[in-house]
């Protein structure tokens, strides 16, 4: 057998040098996790481990590699697609007892899809424990590969060997290049490459590099194997506190290093945690944090260094240092005192409540940037909490200060100049200004980062849930069940939001969620089913699932309505789309986060591809529902933020109100709510309040008889910083001109104070009809409580499920009236788009 590469293991083993004195040792460990062992897996933000897996432990790290188990991933969103499986591969990586796993996954050179076999090789009894992936040449088209896994005592890191050996008849070329996720923030210095969690306040880091000594060296960019070639590489995986920490601990193996230590205090003593010391490589500036006692200690290369000590609010140090080789180089700042705003926000009773607070630059002041938009403390310009009482650092300058509390509650705004070093005390109440008794807000669709797709933090969503006023939050994320019942507690918010747990079924076509599920710890997504391509499959499994339950909920996220309900194959013609579907599930979203388009007028606008940034055909779902509602669909239509981060893409936009016997969140019983949004008792809003009703109480959803015309009641409350200027009534789709109200057309109907519109309007009919109000604010936006982040640019908008008239007393039929266009299909041009709304 030839070999492009000496390999020479017994050396590869060596002591890697540390940066910190190490504990009591003990040996290595490797070993399977069985159902009485589950405890010991590590935990974190990211732990993925389950029954099965594999873990790598010594004194100083523990680790979990996948097992090869059916449709192992780590979550949903690592890798799509039916070889999106990733067995054998990193799971894990934290130091031990931290429980502050932060890697999604780690895949050497890139190990995907099925694998042969995962197996502990060394348990760790002779010093060293090692789980090694394979797969064999038989099972991968004559290309063998094994990764092993492994751990010595006191090693802050796994040493991981990779070798491809081409048993086939033919030449094999490829990459060995490895791959990790996700990191907000990463780079690569001095061929080491690093990563951040993607919250700082999180304090940890990864770094790897290629091992190029001990008859190892670094893969070239593309290897090419000729049949009975083998090739073996390998790297070390380090984990530290932070990057700069995991940085030193790969340098320390490749040359010479010392110590750059210190502490940051005040000018009191007290010490300074939540700063950062960052090491300038290049474009590259490597962070280390302190600990709880402003400490910090790293080792790096021998050279020369810029230093860059910062947190917000204090004025930043920089210094100029050398580190040589085997000294400690001391670093003990004294930092500015910090300039802060300290909040006392309380709601009308005195008790502290949930908010956010928006900062903007004011006079000349910039924006200040409080960090990743996937957090709750401190995400771009915002700061979202989960009480009243809470301190933000910002840089000394003049700020425009607005707090909220959803759509609800008043909002307070401040303008203040804050000195250097100034504290300046930001007290409120907000006022619940708004009557919504006997409703309660619900958003059906959010995400954190178990979803996979996304890494906000679970406890910083329902901050964010609490912050923006969202009393019932089912849990949906993707693609697994899960509970965030724990989450609530553990912050709590038992009296501000209450949850079931559910699930988002995913994949590569309509999604779907359904509640309420049992979760199924340490198995695979905590026992959800998988996804398959035919939604009507999907929704009669999520519905049967775990035992028929009447009252579950299912429906379909961010609905394409063309394919599911009218060309199913997308060839351009209409087929009928998924044929039932409609009456297997219990909903829809026709509002997700985006601006509403129900009174558009037509199926689909010519825009602009946020991919591509080409001319392209975007169908326009809300017409489409009327449309549909036409020719007889009847389910329910739901509003959601799908939020996938705090700021951005976070809750607060969309949301729903349904009936409730109780006020309190934490008395709302989940199963009247579903019962309520199953009938249609659903209101959809961007911001206004609105209620619709007929004389006699017929509420949204339901079917009455009338003769002639229907006396609908309306009203439409805002809290004082949304507002409308028009309410047009739809009837069968259509915004008729004798049911449309405007503030210029019918001054006389609206009001400047919270009620904007109270009024009996009489609607004529000649036909059965379906009725939905529309309240919006066509010259308004939600700019005061939404700042920079996208929501600002809405109009306020709300719209509810039709009631349904029988004109007629047989019972009610759709029209069948498509609005004046054809029901759009697929394959429709961008010139074919633009003639056809021309022509109507």
């Amino acid at each position: 057998m030839k070999s492009l590469h000496r390999i020479g293991f017994a050396s590869a083993l060596i002591f890697i040098a540390l940066a910190f004195a190490a504990p009591v040792l003990a040996a290595p460990e490797a070993f399977e996790i069985g159902p009485d062992t589950r405890q010991l897996l590590p935990g974190g933000k990211e732990a993925d481990g389950i029954i099965g897996d594999f873990v790598l432990r010594n004194n100083r790290v523990e680790a979990v590699v996948s097992a090869n188990l059916p449709l192992r991933r780590a979550n949903m969103s690592t890798f799509y697609g039916t070889n999106g499986v990733t067995p054998g591969c990193l799971y894990d990586l934290t130091l031990r007892g931290a429980n502050n796993d932060q890697l999604v996954i780690f895949t050497p050179s890139a190990q995907q899809g099925p694998v042969s076999y995962v197996r502990v090789a060394k348990d760790g009894r002779d010093g060293e424990a090692v789980v090694e992936t394979v797969v064999t040449a038989a099972n991968n088209g004559g290309l063998f590969k094994r990764h092993e896994y492994r751990l010595r005592e006191d090693w802050q890191g796994l040493f991981i060997v990779t070798t491809y050996r081409n048993e086939g008849k033919t030449n094999r070329t490829g990459s060995v290049d490895d791959r990790w996720m996700r990191f907000a923030k990463s780079g690569k210095a001095r061929d080491i490459a690093w990563g951040d969690a993607n919250d700082p306040a999180d304090k940890a880091g990864y770094a790897y590099a290629w091992r190029e000594r001990d008859g190892f060296t670094a893969p070239p960019k593309e290897i090419s194997l000729a049949p009975g070639e083998e090739i073996t590489v390998a790297r070390f995986l380090a984990v530290g506190r932070s990057p700069l920490e995991a940085f030193g601990i790969l340098a320390a193996e490749r040359g010479p290093t010392g110590v750059l230590a210190g502490r940051l205090t005040e000018a009191s003593g007290a010490p300074v945690h939540t700063a950062k010391v960052e090491a300038l490589f290049g474009t590259n500036r490597i962070p280390a944090y302190p600990d709880a006692t402003g400490s910090f200690s790293v080792r790096l290369p021998v050279d020369e260094y810029e230093i860059e000590i910062s947190d917000l609010g204090r004025e930043t140090i920089k210094r100029t240092l050398s580190v040589k080789t085997d000294a400690t180089t001391r670093l003990d700042a004294q930092l500015s005192a910090a300039s802060v705003v300290v909040f006392d926000v309380r709601g009308e009773t005195g008790r502290s409540i949930p908010c956010k607070a928006q900062f903007i630059g004011v006079n000349g002041t910039k924006n200040p940037n409080l960090g990743p938009q996937d957090r709750a403390h401190g995400c771009v310009d915002q700061y979202h909490s989960e009480r009243g009482d809470f301190r933000v650092q910002l840089p000394p300058g003049n700020y425009q200060i607005v707090v909220t509390r959803g759509i609800e509650f008043s909002h307070l705004d401040q303008t203040i100049h804050l000195s250097p070093g100034a504290t300046h005390e930001f007290k409120g109440v907000l006022k619940r200004l708004v009557d919504t008794r006997g409703w309660v807000s619900a958003d059906y669709h959010n995400h954190s980062t178990p979803s996979g797709d996304n890494v906000c933090g679970t406890d910083d969503r329902v901050i964010n849930l609490a912050a923006e006023h969202i009393e019932f939050a089912p849990t949906t994320e993707h693609a697994r069940f899960y509970d965030w019942r724990p989450h609530i507690e553990k912050l709590g918010l038992h009296d501000e939001i209450t949850t079931i747990p559910g699930v988002e079924l995913s994949g590569d076509g309509p999604h779907f969620n359904a509640f309420p599920f049992v979760p199924v710890p340490f198995t695979q997504d905590n026992g959800a089913p998988p996804w398959v391509k035919d939604p009507r499959l999907n929704a009669v499994i999520l519905r049967d699932f775990q035992g028929a339950n009447p009252s579950r909920w299912v429906q379909i996220n961010h609905p394409d309505m063309v394919e599911n309900f009218i060309d199913r194959d997308g060839d351009g013609r209409a087929d009928g789309g998924y044929l039932g579907l409609g009456q297997l599930i219990d909903g829809l979203e026709t509002a997700n986060y985006s601006a509403s388009g129900i009174l558009e007028g037509v199926p689909f606008k010519v825009g602009r591809d946020p991919k591509t940034g080409r001319e392209a055909v975007q169908y326009v779902r809300e017409f489409i529902w009327l449309q549909l509602l036409n020719r007889g669909h009847r389910y329910s239509a739901v509003a959601v933020c799908d939020a996938h981060s705090v700021y951005g893409n976070g809750v607060g936009g969309w949301r729903m109100y349904t009936p409730s016997a109780s006020d309190e969140p934490a008395k709302i019983d989940w199963q009247e709510n579903i019962r309520h949004a199953k009938a249609g008792r659903i209101i959809l809003t961007s911001g206004p309040f609105l209620q619709v009703q007929t004389e006699d109480g017929i509420l949204p959803g339901a079917t009455t008889r009338a003769s002639g015309s229907i006396n609908l009641k309306v009203k439409v409350q805002c809290t004082d910083w949304i507002d409308i200027d028009r309410v047009q009534v739809l009837v069968n789709g259509r915004p008729r001109a004798d049911v449309n109200f405007t503030r210029q057309s019918h001054p006389q109907f609206f009001a400047d104070g919270v009620v904007k519109f109270d009024r009996l309007i009489n609607v004529p009919l000649s036909e059965d009809a379906h009725l939905i109000v529309v309240a919006c604010g066509e010259n308004f936006d939600l700019k005061t409580g939404y700042g920079t982040s996208p929501q600002a640019k809405q109009r306020p908008c709300a719209y509810n499920n039709p009631i349904f008239v029988d004109v007629d007393g047989d019972g009610f039929k759709a029209n069948g009236d498509t609005l004046g266009f054809a029901l759009p299909v697929k394959k429709i041009t961008v010139p074919e788009a633009r003639k056809i709304l021309g022509q109507n």
